[in-house]
């Protein structure tokens, strides 16, 4: 069984490159956003060992959306779907679920600011840039120049 590697030769157009670098920039404000959050969890005192899994779980999502980024970028269109899919639905979800669930229960927009301090102001200011570029990412990994880009392939 022979398996054929398909070379491009056309460099991927404006449209996938920025999409491929918005992903890589979610990739690093997600990153900035776990450090903020275990070293607070690690300052508040939970053990070391505890925080491992969720560590290692983000470590690996971030190392397999770094790998999809540059394989769009490459005109993989089973990357493009496989991003769309897990990063920008289920990834999404999970970026917006817990804000939303707060203010459904009555969180007040208001006293959340007026009670945040210098480490809730990166996180938030992270967290929606990091939301902005995935959904960035999404609507131009599917515009028509994009489209034509991963048919030719």
């Amino acid at each position: 069984m022979s398996t054929t590697t398909v070379v491009r030769t056309e460099p991927a157009p404006p449209v996938v490159h920025t999409a491929a670098m918005l992903w890589l920039s979610a990739v690093a404000f997600g990153a900035f956003e776990a450090v903020l959050m275990i070293g607070k969890l690690l300052y508040d005192g939970t053990p070391v060992l505890g925080l491992l899994p969720q560590a290692g779980f983000r470590l690996a999502v971030f190392a397999g959306a770094v790998f999809l980024a540059l394989k769009l970028k490459g005109g993989a269109n089973w990357a493009r779907w496989t991003l769309a899919g897990t990063l920008g639905v289920f990834g999404t979800v999970s970026l917006v679920k817990e804000p939303i669930e707060w203010l459904l229960a009555g969180g007040s927009i208001a006293e959340a600011v007026a009670g945040a301090d210098a480490m809730a102001w990166a996180f938030t200011a992270s967290r929606g840039l990091h939301v902005l570029a995935v959904l960035g990412a999404l609507v131009l990994m599917f515009q028509p120049r994009a489209n034509a880009y991963f048919r030719s392939a």
